[in-house]
């Protein structure tokens, strides 16, 4: 079931939105060489308990920690740890955040120093094809629209997009219907009417569109190895407009400073 929703219901969204979207602007601030990923877990966790907020992923069917924190070949759910970021490495830093009965969900993949001119386009299309899964994200429109969109973009590149995993719906619950995958057929899937909110979030790789899941029950890599690049936005469908509710302007301003 498509849960829609109220006006109040998107005031409160909008506002778990803005605390994570500033809490990606403090995590933004300290990734650098030589800084270990638990630190940033553990700044994330902090700064959206101090404004009220609970981590939506922490516990999240058994997840232990506040944020994924995803390096390189991993594609998500990567797990924060002792590791110290390397010139050249990605990162993608996925969080959420429950507020007020609402949960919101926003991710963003940054290149730690100087990384290779092939990694740096990777980085760049999969952003754009964020923005150009947005502009489909309409009123009238369908899901599967938002797919194709980001598929027929980033194949032009000839990179792949993961099939296993996909946006989302989400509210007063983390994960709801419907499904949003970064592939598929335009005019087909749910249609998208006002009220609802997405997540919409491409998982793009440099090699082959195969994943496989690790060991410890929750990181998902590429199977060849090769790099992936992971960019998400919430979202909410209106009757004139749609509308972004997370911003990357935070961790932008920090990071790129």
């Amino acid at each position: 079931m498509i849960y829609y929703k109220s006006e109040d219901d998107i005031e409160l969204i909008r506002e778990s939105a803005k605390i994570l979207s500033k809490a990606h602007g403090e995590i933004a601030a300290e990734i650098k060489p030589g800084v270990a990923t638990r630190k940033l877990d553990a700044l994330a966790e902090s700064y959206i308990m101090d404004y009220g907020g609970v981590p939506s992923f922490k516990n999240y069917n058994g997840f232990p920690f506040s944020l994924c924190i995803s390096m390189n070949e991993n594609v998500v759910h990567g797990f924060p740890s002792e590791y110290e970021l390397q010139e050249g490495d990605i990162v993608s830093i996925d969080c959420g955040v429950f507020y007020k009965g609402f949960h919101s969900d926003c991710a963003y993949t940054y290149p730690v120093g100087e990384v290779s001119t092939e990694i740096e386009a990777l980085l760049k299309v999969t952003k754009e094809s964020l923005y150009i899964g947005i502009e489909k994200a309409v009123r009238g429109n369908r899901v599967g629209d938002i797919g194709n969109s980001i598929q027929t973009y980033v194949e032009k590149y000839g990179y792949s997009v993961v099939r296993e995993l996909v946006g989302h719906g989400l509210g007063r619950s983390l994960h709801e219907s419907p499904e949003v995958p970064n592939y598929g057929k335009s005019g087909r899937g749910a249609k998208l009417k006002p009220g609802l909110v997405i997540a919409i979030e491409p998982m793009i790789n440099l090699g082959g569109k195969n994943v496989v899941q690790e060991t410890d029950g929750w990181t998902i890599r590429t199977t060849d190895r090769k790099p992936s690049a992971h960019f998400e936005h919430t979202i909410v469908i209106l009757r004139d407009k749609t509308e972004i509710l997370t911003t990357h302007k935070y961790l932008e301003d920090k990071f790129y400073k």
